[in-house]
């Protein structure tokens, strides 16, 4: 499944696959508490949790329809892409070789030693193509960026909005919670979120000759 374009000044602009668009509204809801504590849709379908148990966020899918919302993700395309390992931007198989899958990341290694090396990511990971592409014509990318391999990448986390209540919850943060943390029956799941192990970093400056050099983390 490709990503979607669309036509502006005489150009193509690519939308990643994961980018919401401006006809994906989210539905109006009724959410209630439900048996044994943890909230649910008044009116909700076997289609509305994951495979955890976890009750997800509901969005139509109109991908491709009126234009792209740049900055926000797509709810149900972004568990789509992580839970498949698929690249966030064109949605084929993000690259994959022995040392592991490819992610995009904001550099961050300044933040603990041994980043990302435990770090929890609602990016999907991506194929070598759209990382060359992203690193082009992303903004934030263009701040610091870095590739990562990694060898495990458990879906560890789901992140959302956390609700309490009992007639008519209401949400009162947004979190990331493990699927064994009992708090996750009250939270309304947007994303999934995989945890990084055994990374390796990869020279930036390589992608443009085709080439990936990496190093040890």
């Amino acid at each position: 499944m490709p990503s979607a374009t669309l036509p502006a000044a005489g150009r193509r602009v690519v939308a990643p696959y994961v980018t919401a668009w401006s006809e994906e509204t989210d539905p109006p809801c009724r959410l209630v508490e439900v048996p044994g504590g943890g909230i649910g849709y008044v009116d909700e379908t076997v289609s509305d949790r994951d495979a955890h148990g976890v009750l997800s966020f509901r969005t139509p899918w109109r991908h491709g329809v009126g234009r792209p919302v740049f900055g926000k993700v797509h709810p149900l395309r972004q568990r789509r892409a992580m839970r498949r390992l698929l690249c966030q931007v064109c949605a084929e198989p993000a690259d994959r070789t022995e040392v592991g899958v490819l992610w995009l990341l904001r550099d961050y290694r300044e933040d603990w030693p041994g980043w990302p090396n435990g770090m929890g990511v609602t990016e999907p990971p991506v194929c070598l193509p759209c990382a060359r592409l992203s690193v082009q014509v992303c903004p934030a990318l263009r701040k610091g960026a870095v590739l990562v391999r990694a060898g495990r990448y458990e879906v560890a986390w789901v992140h959302g909005g956390l609700y309490t209540g009992w007639r008519e919850p209401c949400q009162v943060s947004r979190v990331t919670v493990s699927f064994t943390n009992p708090a996750v029956r009250w939270v309304r799941a947007v994303s999934l979120v995989r945890e990084l192990w055994t990374c390796t970093l990869v020279a930036l400056d390589e992608l443009a000759s085709g080439q990936l050099a990496t190093s040890p983390k």
